[in-house]
């Protein structure tokens, strides 16, 4: 049996703008989604997949345990454009078993792995 491929992350937020932002910052191209009466949502092309942001429904808590990995061009700049948007970097670009990773926060508070191609 073939290994699944990753169709779709949604990632779920109250603060729909910021995290947006710092995805922007990374290099995803957001265009604003809405299906029938849902919510209004952004979508982004992750290469074969799909990110969505979506809002959090209110009461609801956000779950930060969720890490996600990025494959980018150039690891050094896309640490550069997240600390410029107000981004947190945990961990600066080094040299590791999977290459050159860093890994930064997203505002809620979730660990993006970047890893350089």
């Amino acid at each position: 049996m073939k290994v699944p491929e990753v169709a779709l992350v949604v990632v779920r937020t109250h603060r729909l703008e910021d995290v947006c932002d710092f995805y922007r910052a990374l290099g995803f191209d957001f265009q604003e989604e809405q299906h029938g009466k849902g919510p209004v949502h952004f979508s982004a092309a992750a290469g074969p997949a799909v990110l969505e942001i979506y809002p959090l429904p209110e009461g609801a808590s956000v779950d930060a345990s969720l890490r996600l990995g990025f494959f980018v061009d150039d690891v050094t700049a896309a640490v550069d454009s997240v600390r410029q948007n107000g981004g947190r970097v945990d961990t600066k670009p080094n040299s590791g078993p999977w290459g050159l990773r860093a890994v930064v926060r997203d505002p809620d508070g979730r660990a993006v792995e970047l890893f350089q191609r």
